[in-house]
């Protein structure tokens, strides 16, 4: 089982370190990479036989879902609820809270050191931070002055997050897989 884990180790990297840049430069995951990853993943996973191929379809959608809420009020993009779907694939069967965990912490470490090297604009966390602590905050004059969400200062590359909780993942399925065996 550490060979399948290792397999798609080596053969989502370069994938996953594609998609990260591109998110972090363009803001924005290609289709045809995002998915051809899933193509990708999906035949290979049937290759691997029928069950896991369902089992990981499984945890594919259920992945998905986590990022299906924030997508309707326009805090993630579609790209990122593909990407997700994708990452699914590749954790494969029995991953998908490890994976949802993975890439809720990596998304966390990249929001904060995002904020502490000043390359998003803290506005909307003053914003929402004075709505939740500060009973005598105007709401009307506080929304006033919030930048439009569509700007890039505002934006957080969640693919790098995915990329990394991915990873991470993969990592701790080689690790406990290779301590199964010895």
């Amino acid at each position: 089982m550490e060979y399948l884990a290792l397999g798609k180790i080596i053969l989502a990297t370069p994938w996953l370190v594609y998609l990260s840049i591109c998110d972090f430069r363009y803001h924005q995951l290609p289709n045809p990479w995002v998915y051809g990853g899933m193509l990708f993943m999906l035949s290979a996973s049937f290759g691997i036989g029928f069950h896991y191929a369902l089992a990981s379809l499984i945890t594919a959608f259920l992945s998905s879902l986590f990022l299906l809420l924030p997508f309707f009020l326009r805090a993630a993009g579609a790209g990122d609820v593909k990407m997700l779907f994708t990452a699914g694939l590749i954790a494969g069967p029995g991953n998908t809270l490890n994976l949802i965990l993975l890439v809720s912490i990596s998304g966390l470490v990249l929001a904060l050191l995002m904020l502490a090297f000043r390359k998003v604009n803290t506005a909307r966390l003053k914003h929402y931070a004075h709505c939740l602590f500060d009973f005598r905050y105007d709401l009307a004059a506080g929304r006033k002055n919030l930048p439009p969400p569509d700007t890039e200062s505002c934006r957080i590359p969640f693919g790098i997050a995915i990329a990394a909780g991915l990873f991470l993942n993969l990592l701790i399925q080689i690790f406990f897989s290779a301590g199964r065996v010895a």
